[in-house]
């Protein structure tokens, strides 16, 4: 009985309805809101796809409406990864209309844009996006083809998580194409790196595929002990979801080993699970398990009773796959009780919606063949050129002879040579950037160190001096008899000295804001922000979200430290009105934007000072890639990436 072939996709069902309506109505028009009173920059783009996701299940039309507005910005903002995004979201559109050809057509074109521009992190999420059309179009050795290069070019980068995702949906291709061996290996893979991310529904995913792999190939104890972790996780961490996994892979382990006692116990946990939870889905699945063992025990009400259960169910859902196979059960069972009448209904119900399959199977066929029609004849168009260069270089070769195999050959003693200078030049620059990697990190540890030096010292003992100073200055004067005029000048005296505490004590904030170290990076942004802008002529917009979570207190500064350079060239140098501060932290991803509507600059004419010197050694230092656009008499917008990872 085939439950987990169904399994993600009720995982990713649950998911989505996982939302209240509420909480999605304020969403909604928070987003709405933002959408018209935000500036036409990049964040606007993404609040348009945000938008528009709302209303995919609903309104698609709705939602293609606001992904078109957001590429239309992007375009227009000469936005790389605002175009990249859209095609992520367009293609749930397309393939919820089982438009799959034109949604892998979609997603090659993004392939090509993060290619040329050399996005290799957007490259590797339009491979997965591949691969999932052509797994939706059949063609289960193409998408392995494609998880594959996602997975090669995540571990190249050192992008664990996109690494993981790859390996387990290469277990999950496997699982298709009953190749237990792959299985198994590909998800032990993901497994170890969900362990090394210590991501629990990372490992839970991982476990499953283990879990369906090893009960295929019949290590049925190994398999139970896999399932047992998954419920054990969503236990753990209160995720009813994982829960029921756990309880359906321990009854399908169970019911496969011929422990039908045992099977029907773990189906009839996850029926009331399910069913207290409202999990209609894994509530189907637990009837139709239980209909199977029942069967087997030879309890055909009960069996009956069960596979009724689980046709109601799925008939709410539309569950055509399941009801099909539900339909020939019922009438099976029925025919063996010998109510002919009855398996004669469920018959023909399987028949009509066997033939309905059959339809939509036979049009994702006719798509799979014209995608394989247009792959191959590229693939003619590419081998034609190829064999009219053959032919040409041949003619060349026949005129020229000995002349170009003399060329020849001193064009490979050449490119050896080239080949072996290069590999010795690499070494050195890696080395070299090592190097240089090392001393930044260095030197960026002992200017903070000797920043926070220096502003203990002020503040404790140069602030402490001009206190005291104050304070005795402020004792003569009630004790000595002074003129008009040099009381004047000894309350002014008094008044220079309370500035250059007020001073002292600036300078010492800046070296090392004290609301960093104690309460945060969020706060610590906020007030510098607040006070940068008191009292001026433009206004500071700071928006910090996933912040909460204190991170390396190296991080923090480095982050606090490049926010700190950028709000200054801007305050210095655009003569802006509105200044945009956002850091924005999921997981271990960390953005940080700064946008200004000044008068901007040629990239191109500007020589880069000492202070975007110091943001892009900050920004080496985090390994994080930094994009800077601007135009004259437009503003400046500068964007960084980062993963977040521990730099003590």
């Amino acid at each position: 009985m085939p439950i987990h072939r169904q399994l993600l996709i009720l995982v990713c069902f649950t998911m989505l309805f996982g939302f209240s309506a509420e909480a999605q109505s304020d969403e909604k028009e928070k987003l709405r809101m933002a959408i018209q009173t935000k500036p036409e920059d990049s964040i606007k783009v993404f609040t348009y796809y945000s938008y528009g996701e709302l209303f995919e299940l609903d309104a698609p039309d709705s939602a293609d409406f606001y992904y078109q507005k957001g590429l239309a910005l992007a375009k227009k903002l000469n936005s790389i990864k605002g175009q990249l995004s859209y095609a992520s979201y367009a293609i749930v559109l397309l393939n919820n209309k089982g438009k799959y050809l034109e949604a892998l057509e979609l997603t090659k074109e993004a392939a090509s844009l993060a290619e040329q521009f050399g996005y290799k992190r957007d490259l590797t999420i339009t491979y997965v996006n591949i691969a999932n059309e052509w797994q939706y179009l059949g063609d289960i050795q193409a998408a392995a083809d494609y998880y594959l290069k996602a997975a090669g070019l995540s571990a190249e980068m050192g992008e664990k998580r996109f690494e993981r995702v790859s390996l387990n949906n290469l277990a999950s291709v496997f699982i298709e194409l009953k190749e237990n061996e792959k299985v198994i290996s590909y998800a032990r893979q993901a497994l170890l790196i969900a362990r090394e991310l210590k991501d629990d529904y990372a490992i839970a995913s991982c476990l499953i595929n283990l879990g369906v792999g090893k009960t295929n190939k019949g290590d049925y104890d190994s398999a139970i002990l896999d399932f047992q972790q998954v419920y054990d996780i969503g236990v753990k961490d209160d995720d009813y979801i994982l829960m029921l996994d756990g309880l359906n892979g321990l009854a399908d382990v169970n019911t496969a080993r011929k422990d039908l006692k045992q099977g029907a116990k773990y189906y009839r946990q996850a029926l009331v699970l399910a069913r207290e939870k409202e999990a209609a889905g894994y509530e189907m699945m637990a009837q139709a398990g239980l209909s199977y063992v029942y069967r087997d025990l030879n309890l055909p009400d009960s069996a009956i009773q069960a596979v009724q259960s689980a046709i109601a169910l799925g008939k709410g859902m539309g569950a055509g796959l399941e009801l099909k196979s539900y339909y020939l059960h019922a009438s099976e069972l029925y025919e063996s009780q010998g109510d002919l009448a009855q398996a004669l209904s469920f018959r023909k119900q399987y028949e009509v919606l066997n033939d309905s399959l059959l339809g939509e199977k036979s049009k994702t066929s006719v798509q799979l063949a014209e995608a394989k029609y247009q792959t191959e004849k590229k693939e003619q168009q590419l081998q034609l050129q190829h064999a009219q260069i053959r032919q040409k270089n041949t003619v060349n070769a026949i005129f020229i002879g000995s002349t170009v195999a003399l060329l020849l050959i001193l064009f490979l003693i050449w490119r050896t040579y080239a080949q072996r200078r290069r590999l010795q030049e690499q070494k050195i620059d890696q080395l070299e950037k090592e190097k240089l990697l090392f001393a930044t990190q260095s030197l960026l540890k002992g200017q903070e160190a000797e920043r926070n030096r220096l502003a203990k010292d002020l503040h404790d003992g140069l602030g402490g001096l001009l206190s005291g100073v104050k304070l005795q200055l402020g004792a003569m004067k009630g004790n000595l008899i002074l003129s008009e005029e040099m009381g004047r000048s000894f309350n002014l005296a008094l008044v220079k000295l309370d500035e250059s505490i007020n001073e002292m004590r600036r300078v010492a904030h800046n070296m090392m804001p004290e609301a960093l170290l104690k309460l945060g990076l969020q706060q610590a942004l906020q007030d510098y922000c607040e006070g940068l802008s008191a009292s001026q002529e433009f206004t500071i917009n700071g928006e910090f979200h996933g912040l909460e979570k204190r991170m390396d207190a190296s991080t923090e500064i480095v982050v606090y430290r490049i926010v700190q350079e950028l709000l200054n060239n801007a305050v210095k140098h655009a003569g802006a009105s509105r200044i945009l501060a956002q850091v924005m932290r999921h997981d271990a991803n960390l953005t940080i934007t700064v946008e200004d509507n000044g008068q901007g600059f040629d990239p191109a004419r500007v020589k880069t000072g000492a202070g975007m010197a110091n943001i892009r050694s900050r920004v080496d230092y985090l390994k994080g890639q930094i994009d800077i656009q601007s135009t004259p008499g437009k503003g400046t917008s500068v964007h960084i990436d980062c993963i977040i990872e521990d730099h003590g």
